[in-house]
């Protein structure tokens, strides 16, 4: 083996690094163009976070580590807080300490920028994956812990079939006593989008408005976002095909706290299924929800299974 090399990102390492990638991470191809999206164009993106390995000029393994310059909603730059949302090393390279040197130099880039937790790999607005995936990746959750990572929280992706989908009757009857009492349910309008967008920046997470108005901006159709409302009031809403234009790509999705134990998101979650049938597409799935919280258990009474399960990982460093 030659001598390895370690720089950071500079133009023109595209190519190679979605090459490597794909050799690796290959239960996650990436594309030229999803990269590009993803990291080239995040607005968070540092050149000298994305460190490289190289041995006579192949990238032979990277990390890459960023922090917040600007905030996802206000002024909060989360100064404490920093991520690591993907790293690998080429097969024949491995247990020769590359992975642990570019780990270590993306934990000091990150310190250095005054973090004081770094996690893996819960980042928004461009993840890749929301952690971990232990069964794909089980070196990667070894060196993990190794460097004094450790778990938080484990979010599943589901999956569910659309072909033998068909809207339930007692939902459509729930959705019936519902509108006699004065809720809505309606595909949104451009009138709709100010106050959705608060709702989901509020409500629940700033990256769920960012999805939101990202997805329109790319030309997702207002037919792929359902609204309820209680007497004019937005009370939850629904949608597909916001995350990167994938049309079979389910959520953000949520009903407003004070409302739940009405059915409202039974009725939302069916309804985009329905449209999504409409559309003649024949799955939907999404990434990150609790298999245990009350939306994974209405996914599940919904047809929905796990298919992946992450784990949320972080270290802190600085104490």
């Amino acid at each position: 083996m030659g001598m390895i090399h370690y720089r950071y990102y500079q133009p023109g390492d595209e190519e190679a690094i979605v090459n490597a990638w794909n050799e690796v991470l290959d239960k996650d191809p990436m594309t030229r163009k999803r990269f590009r999206d993803l990291v080239l164009l995040d607005c968070n993106f540092d050149p000298q976070g994305l460190r490289l390995a190289l041995v006579d000029g192949q990238v032979v393994g990277l990390v890459y580590a960023v922090r917040r310059l600007i905030p996802m909603l206000g002024t909060d730059l989360e100064p404490n807080t920093g991520w690591i949302p993907f790293f690998f090393v080429l097969p024949g390279y491995q247990r020769q300490g590359i992975a642990t040197k570019l780990m270590q130099r993306a934990l000091v880039f990150l310190q250095e920028a005054g973090r004081e937790e770094v996690f893996f790999a819960s980042y928004a607005p461009n993840y890749v994956l929301p952690g971990l995936d232990a069964q794909a990746y089980p070196a990667g959750l070894a060196l993990l812990e190794t460097l004094g990572f450790e778990r938080q929280y484990s979010p599943v992706a589901m999956d569910r079939s659309l072909v033998d989908f068909v809207f339930p009757g007692d939902v459509k009857a729930l959705q019936n006593q519902r509108i006699q009492e004065g809720y809505s349910f309606d595909f949104a309008r451009d009138s709709d989008l100010v106050e959705l967008i608060g709702f989901a920046n509020h409500e629940f997470n700033p990256d769920w408005g960012r999805a939101i108005r990202e997805g329109v901006l790319r030309g997702m159709p207002m037919e792929r976002i359902l609204v309820a409302r209680e007497d004019g009031n937005l009370v939850g809403f629904c949608m597909y095909g916001g995350y990167e234009g994938i049309s079979e790509r389910f959520g953000p999705f949520g009903v407003d706290p004070k409302q739940r134990g009405k059915g409202l998101g039974k009725i939302l979650l069916n309804l985009c299924l329905q449209a999504m049938r409409s559309e003649g597409l024949h799955g939907a799935w999404f990434l990150w929800t609790g298999e245990t919280s009350s939306a994974g258990y209405l996914y599940k009474k919904t047809g929905f299974v796990v298919t992946r399960q992450f784990h949320v990982m972080k270290k802190r460093v600085k104490e």
